[in-house]
C-alpha cells in the first residue's frame, strides 16, 4: 500500500524522492504515527511534501489511497450502515407546489426567530417546520427545503438557498500546476498583454546592430531596453459553495493566468468580496488580507479580473451583515464599488452559462455593479474580457 501511495504522488507530479519515502517508512518503524491514520497524513506530509503548491494534490492521492482505512494495523471489517446513508434518508424532497406554499420571512425576522428558537428548543427535531433540524421546511438546520434559512450542521449545498451558513467549512486552494485541456485558453489571455521597452540599454538590438554595421562598413554594436510585460493582473477568485462545481474552469484560468503575466497576484473570496481577502484557503480564517490594504497597495494601473459565478442571497450584495459566514459591518456592495473605483479597468467572469444568469437576482445586481462588465467563462467570453480591459 506505502508504495502504491509512492507511486501515485509520483504520477501526479509531486516531486517526492526515495530517500524521502524512506525516510518516512523509517518513521513508520518507529511508531511516530502510533497507527493512526490523522497522525500518520501529518507524518507523510511532513516527510513527502517540500512546497505548499503540491499540498492539494497531496491531499486527493492520500484520500484515493487510504480511503476507508480507520488504523495502520489490521483492517476492522464492520456491517453498520453508513451515517451518510441515514442522513440522507432525512432529506426532504418536496412538490414545486409544496415548495411555493413555504414561506421566506424576510431579513429581520429570520433573525430575530433564530434568537427565539434558540432560546426555547431543548431537543433534537426531524421533519418538521419550526424548530431547529434536519429534513424540513424550517428556515434552520440541514438537509430540509426552505427559500430562505440559514444552514445549520450540513457539509454541502443542496438547495443553494442558505442567508447564513453557521459551520466554518474548508475551502482548497486553486492547483496552479493544472495542465489546460485547451491551450486556446492562453492565447485568448495573451490579448491583454502589452510590451513595453523600459531601463537601461541592455538588450542586444540585432537589426540595428547590422543596420549600423552595413552603413559605416565597420562592427557598431547596438543596445535597446529590455522589452518586457508592462500589464499588471490582479485575480480574484470566488471559492466554495456553488463554486465547487466550477473548480476545474477555474483552476484552468489560474494556471494560464500565472503563466502568462509577469505582475500578478490572486486572492480569494467567497461569493462576494468583503473586508477581507486571503491568499491561502487552508488559512482563510487565521491569516487574511484587509481589503482596504489591498486598495492602498496595487495602483488603479492594474486591471482586476473577478471569477465567480454571482450567485448568492441578495443579502450577500445589499445588507450589512449578510455575508453567508460573517457579520459583515459594510455591504458587499460597497466593497464592490470601492473595489471596482479603484481599478476601473477591471471584468467579472462568469463560469454559469449566460442563459442561466436571469435565474439568480444577484447576478443581475453583480453585474450591474461591474458596469455590465460581466463575460461568461468560455474562450469567446475571455477574449471579450480581455478586449474590454485594453480599452
Amino acid at each position: 500500500m506505502f508504495l502504491t501511495f509512492f507511486s501515485e504522488l509520483r504520477a501526479a507530479k509531486v516531486p517526492v524522492t526515495l530517500r524521502e519515502y524512506l525516510t518516512l517508512m523509517e518513521a513508520l518503524d518507529r511508531d511516530l504515527a502510533e497507527k493512526r491514520v490523522e497522525e500518520f497524513y501529518f507524518l507523510a506530509r511532513t516527510c513527502l511534501v517540500k512546497d505548499e503548491r503540491n499540498l492539494d494534490r497531496f491531499d486527493r492521492i492520500f484520500g484515493q489511497v487510504f480511503k476507508g482505512l480507520e488504523t495502520l494495523g489490521q483492517a476492522v471489517e464492520r456491517a453498520e450502515i453508513p451515517e451518510e446513508w441515514l442522513r440522507k434518508l432525512a432529506e426532504k424532497y418536496l412538490s414545486d407546489e409544496e415548495k411555493a406554499q413555504v414561506e421566506a420571512m424576510g431579513w429581520d425576522k429570520l433573525f430575530e426567530t433564530l434568537k427565539e428558537r434558540l432560546a426555547d428548543q431543548k431537543e433534537r427535531h426531524q421533519g418538521g417546520s419550526k424548530w431547529i433540524g434536519t429534513g424540513g421546511t424550517s428556515p434552520y438546520g440541514a438537509y430540509g427545503y426552505n427559500p430562505e434559512g440559514i444552514r445549520i450542521g450540513q457539509d454541502k449545498n443542496r438547495n443553494f438557498r442558505a442567508v447564513k451558513v453557521w459551520d466554518r467549512r474548508e475551502f482548497k486552494d486553486f492547483d496552479d500546476g493544472v495542465e489546460l485541456g485547451i491551450r486556446n485558453m492562453r492565447v485568448a489571455l495573451r490579448r491583454l498583454r502589452r510590451f513595453a521597452r523600459t531601463g537601461a540599454a541592455d538588450e542586444l538590438d540585432l537589426d540595428g546592430t547590422i543596420q549600423e554595421t552595413a552603413n559605416k562598413g565597420f562592427l557598431d554594436v547596438k543596445l535597446r531596453p529590455e522589452r518586457r510585460n508592462a500589464v499588471k493582473v490582479l485575480l480574484f477568485l470566488d471559492v466554495g459553495g456553488s463554486m465547487d462545481m466550477h473548480v476545474e474552469q477555474a483552476e484552468e484560468l489560474f494556471s494560464a493566468a500565472r503563466s502568462e503575466f509577469k505582475h500578478f497576484e490572486h486572492f480569494y473570496f467567497h461569493n462576494c468580496p468583503y473586508e477581507r481577502l486571503w491568499k491561502e484557503n487552508r488559512r482563510r480564517h487565521t491569516d487574511t488580507i484587509p481589503t482596504s490594504d489591498v486598495l492602498r497597495t496595487y495602483p488603479s494601473d492594474y486591471r482586476a479580473v473577478f471569477v465567480g459565478d454571482a450567485a448568492m442571497s441578495p443579502y450577500e450584495i445589499a445588507m450589512p451583515g449578510g455575508s453567508v459566514e460573517h457579520w459583515n459591518e459594510e455591504s458587499g456592495q460597497v466593497w464592490l464599488e470601492r473595489l471596482f473605483g479603484q481599478f476601473p479597468r477591471s471584468v467579472w467572469l462568469n463560469p454559469t452559462p449566460r442563459a442561466q444568469w436571469g435565474y439568480s437576482q444577484s447576478t443581475g445586481m453583480v453585474g450591474k455593479l461591474a458596469s455590465g462588465r460581466m463575460f461568461p467563462l468560455t474562450l469567446d467570453g475571455i477574449d471579450a474580457a480581455m478586449r474590454a480591459l485594453v480599452r
